[in-house]
């Protein structure tokens, strides 16, 4: 049952001597050696704590989120031994999945989300879990043509949102387009979830071994009136990679907040703990006042301390429940937090959301990224074969032939780093004194 889900796209030519690694032991070395990793680095995790050397970047959240992942790991295959023998649960495939789980963000975080998907409203959207996909299935350089060529189950737990950009856009919801690029509104261009419909032939290969039954509810979705619509269901290791990203958000990013004194006690008590003491939840609504206090206490190792005990509550706390409606086990089982724990973990998530992600000068900086994307993307979408570096240019004049260029330039523009970002847009639009090489510097 779980074979064809080993299988790759370019199947192996090739054996090494004494290679005796697992796919997803293979795959694991694929997305830590490759670029699309590494630039993860000089992404920041909550943009305008840069002030500070502490402060988590994209890649150490996708470092700490595979920490978490596989410690999930271990507990269902304590807890829930029959389940996951059955499911073949794999701690290299959850921490595969976690490592390049943000790998498809642009520069700038959600701000240059914004800002590609606005460019692109007319030529299929752009959004970063799509983005993903075509990076680790077409864009990576570790194959010619196949991306990394990871195993079909990885790819498929990399899946949060089994359906196209195209089908889940509610066109209602999409406002005219402004008459200046500085006037585009970001919840106006929030993109639905999804993958790209020049892509369908990929998600074909993918879900070839499931039936159509199966196929068909996987990428089934909820329409909302006044929204876009959202798909429901995803496979049971992306529900693993999900669980451990939301755990790594909402805690871990929570001590960035705290530590850059960006949030303070008397808040953290109103929105979090207040609310966790009316909640029966085992464990952690009758401790939630002392971690509350060694949170925001001066001395680092009882924030630590604090850290690391949230975190063991929600890794200890989360179960495998049955999809009803799904033939096949991956699609049939699914790691879920209690609803109680749930809840408590959705309350420190709008926390970070709203003390942090949306202070104002967080939103400022996001901004000034969605503007520096839209006006590279404005620069290179002008004369493509003139500004475009020589590889990329080969590749937009092959899109082109299916007028699918656009996406090409989108695929540029999304693998850039901040500072990458930000310096083209230096040279191409605020010009300095000296030559053209010195610009270049």
């Amino acid at each position: 049952m779980f074979q064809v889900w080993d299988e790759r796209r370019l199947p192996r030519t090739q054996s090494r001597d004494g290679d005796h690694r697992s796919p997803f032991q293979r795959d694991k070395a694929r997305v830590l050696h490759s670029a699309a990793f590494r630039r993860l680095q000089a992404k920041t995790q909550v943009l305008g704590v840069g002030l500070s050397d502490f402060y988590r970047t994209r890649l150490t959240h996708s470092l700490e989120a595979a920490q978490i992942g596989t410690g999930i790991a271990a507990q269902l295959q304590s807890k829930f031994p029959q389940q996951t023998t059955l499911l073949e649960l794999d701690p290299y495939l959850i921490e595969t999945l976690c490592l390049a789980h943000d790998i498809g963000l642009p520069p700038f975080g959600h701000g240059g989300e914004i800002a590609l998907n606005y460019m692109m409203h007319k030529d299929g959207g752009f959004e970063g879990n799509g983005q993903t996909f075509r990076i680790v299935t077409q864009l990576e350089p570790y194959t010619a043509e196949h991306g990394m060529n990871l195993s079909r189950r990885s790819v498929l737990g990399l899946i949060k949102y089994p359906n196209f950009l195209d089908t889940l856009t509610n066109l209602e919801c999409l406002p005219k387009s402004p008459v200046s690029l500085r006037q585009v509104k970001a919840q106006q261009w929030h993109p639905p979830k999804g993958l790209y419909r020049c892509d369908e032939a990929l998600l074909d290969w993918l879900l070839a071994p499931l039936s159509s039954a199966d196929r068909t509810r996987l990428m089934s979705y909820q329409t909302i009136i006044g929204a876009h619509s959202k798909t429901c269901y995803k496979s049971f290791d992306c529900s693993i990679m999900e669980l451990a990203d939301d755990i790594a958000y909402g805690i871990h990013d929570l001590e960035d907040a705290i530590v850059m004194n960006m949030v303070n006690v008397d808040s953290f008590q109103r929105d979090v703990v207040l609310p966790i003491l009316e909640k029966d939840i085992p464990w952690l609504s009758n401790n939630i006042e002392l971690l509350s206090e060694r949170l925001f206490s001066e001395f680092h190792h009882e924030r630590k301390n604090a850290i690391g005990a949230l975190v063991n509550t929600f890794i200890t706390a989360i179960i495998i429940t049955e999809v009803p409606g799904f033939e096949h086990p991956l699609l049939r089982f699914s790691a879920t937090l209690p609803a109680a724990h749930a809840a408590a973990l959705s309350l420190f998530k709008q926390f970070v959301y709203h003390k942090v992600i949306r202070k104002s000068e967080v939103q400022l900086l996001e901004y000034r990224g969605q503007q520096m994307v839209m006006e590279l993307f404005e620069a290179f979408s002008s004369d493509p074969e003139r500004l475009l570096p020589v590889n990329t240019r080969k590749r937009w004049a092959e899109a082109e032939k299916d007028n699918n260029g656009q996406r090409v330039i989108a695929d540029y523009i999304s693998g850039m780093t901040d500072e990458f970002a930000a310096r083209l847009y230096t040279t191409l639009f605020i010009p300095k004194h000296g030559g053209a090489h010195e610009q270049l510097q």
